[in-house]
């Protein structure tokens, strides 16, 4: 039996979903935006200002922000592909927020994320600490345009 796959993702600028939808496009997976009840702002990416919203929020692990909806229909998959730029080098606070919003128990977490210079670090452990119920996969950094045939390899070898 195929296994029914979703692509979620975070992206405030375009360079993770284009990432996400490429990622969907080689699985044949749905995909589904995360996104923040209170949209970010220029001003909130700010990451040189230490009061813009999201140096707040990735301070402070208490100031997660909302979801601007809650139908991503996680019990609906097997597979969820998690896509999120690296901020601070680690997910932003609103994957968290996403995490702790549906039941991940037994589902297989592939993480990926978008970034300016620094990799996954110790990301995918702290998500496991959010969401401890779930199977995670070690995760993959994937910068610039992705090849058809890198991706279907980096697929092919998870198998899914």
């Amino acid at each position: 039996m195929a296994k029914k796959i979703l692509v979620a993702y975070f992206s405030c600028t375009g360079t993770t979903k284009r990432v996400a939808q490429e990622i969907a496009a080689a699985t044949g997976a749905d995909t589904y935006e995360i996104r923040p009840a209170e949209p970010y702002t220029r001003a909130d990416l700010d990451w040189t200002n230490s009061a813009s919203r999201s140096s707040v929020e990735m301070k402070d692990p208490s100031k997660l922000p909302a979801l601007a909806d809650k139908s991503a229909g996680v019990e609906h998959y097997d597979v969820v592909f998690l896509g999120f730029p690296v901020w601070w080098y680690t997910a932003p606070t609103i994957v968290h927020t996403f995490l702790e919003s549906y039941d991940f128990a037994g589902k297989r977490i592939v993480p990926f994320c978008t970034s300016g210079g620094s990799g996954l670090g110790d990301t995918v452990k702290t998500l496991h600490s959010v969401c401890p119920s779930a199977n995670w996969e070690q995760g993959r950094v994937l910068n610039g345009r992705q090849s058809v045939n890198g991706l279907a390899e980096w697929i092919r070898g998870l198998n899914l």
